[in-house]
Order: structure tokens, then sequence, then C-alpha cells
């Protein structure tokens, strides 16, 4: 159990920057809320990028490539999955949205930007009040251990890795890793649900 415990929190830390860089985001191009001058092509570039970089937080955690797997093999939260599955692809539409409104310096790029944050911020609300109790149910003490394994693993290759893209861990070296690690680990697990954003 004190394994769970401790991959809950340290996927409640990894939801709370996600979160803290949408809000930012949000913040800054809230629609409803905006009185300023029209948008310069190099503020909607930077904004497209900082809308990638958010987008990727929300894209690339551990929750998705570590324990919603797990889930899935488990065969509990289908629903629930769908749902969030659903609020993310409404957020990349969103976020493709925002990217065509920049390229033709469309007014409806704030408002863009606004559905997708919001979407996102939605889908990581849902994840901690409902998928968190869930996984803890759902997933055995040793996959949960198996998942703690894989983080750490994963912590290690990025600070090896640091300034490379983020992206998913390549599979052959999160085998190497967690084979040193756990023998629950086995290179054919998925790494994350999402082949592609």
């Amino acid at each position: 159990m004190l394994t769970s415990t401790y991959t809950l929190v340290a996927l409640s830390i990894e939801q709370a920057g996600a979160r803290h860089g949408l809000q930012a985001l949000l913040d800054r191009w809230q629609a409803s809320g905006r009185k300023q001058a029209e948008p310069t092509r190099r503020q909607l570039e930077l904004a497209c990028d900082a809308l990638r970089v958010a987008f990727d937080q929300c894209h690339w955690r551990k929750l998705d490539k570590f324990v919603i797997p797990a889930l899935r093999r488990a065969g509990a939260a289908g629903p629930l999955l769908a749902e969030l599955d659903a609020l993310t692809l409404a957020a990349i539409e969103a976020r493709a949205d925002a990217h065509a409104a920049a390229a033709v310096l469309d007014g409806s790029f704030a408002e863009a930007v606004e559905r997708c944050c919001t979407l996102l911020l939605e889908r990581l609300e849902r994840e901690e009040r409902e998928l968190f109790p869930l996984a803890r149910t759902h997933v055995p003490s040793e996959v949960w251990f198996a998942i703690a394994n894989q983080m750490l693993a994963h912590e290690a290759w990025q600070n090896e890795n640091r300034g490379c893209p983020v992206g998913p861990m390549p599979a052959a070296a999160m085998a190497r890793s967690s084979a040193r690690q756990s023998p629950f680990v086995t290179g054919s697990q998925p790494l994350s649900h999402y082949a592609a954003h």
C-alpha cells in the first residue's frame, strides 16, 4: 500500500505542474477577460508554443504511460477512461483550432486556447477525483511496485537526457532500466495510451 501511496503522490505532483501551466496560459489568453490590443503574429506564435508545452505536460504524464495502461489491463474504469479520452480528443480539436486561428490572425484564437485549457483542466480534475480512487482499488500491489519502478526508471532516463524533446521513453531504454529494477516489468508493456498528438 505504501508503494501505491508514493506513486499517487508523485502523480499528484505531476498533475499540479500540468494544472499550473494550463492555468497560466488560460489566465493570459482567456477570451472573456482580454481587453488588450490585438496580438501580434509573434505573440500568437509564442502562445502556440506555450499551448504545445502545456498540452504535452498533460499528454506525456506518468499517469498516461503507466497507470492508465494498468487500469485497462485490469479491465477497470472503462467508461471513465472513455470519457477522459473524449475530453482529450476535444482538447486536441481545440488546440488545432487555436493553431489554425493563429496562422491567419483570426480573433477566435483566444477562445480556442480557453476551450483547450478548460477541457484539459477538467480532465485533470476528473482524474484526481474519480480515476485515482479507482486505481488505488483495482490495481494490484505488485503492479503498483512495477509502476513505481517504471516511474523511477523514466525519471532516471529523463535526467540523463535533459534537453531532448518531450515524448515517450524509448521502449528499449524502458525495458533495460525496468528489468534491472523489477521482476514484474516486461519490455512489452505499453508506454503510452496515445500514439501521437
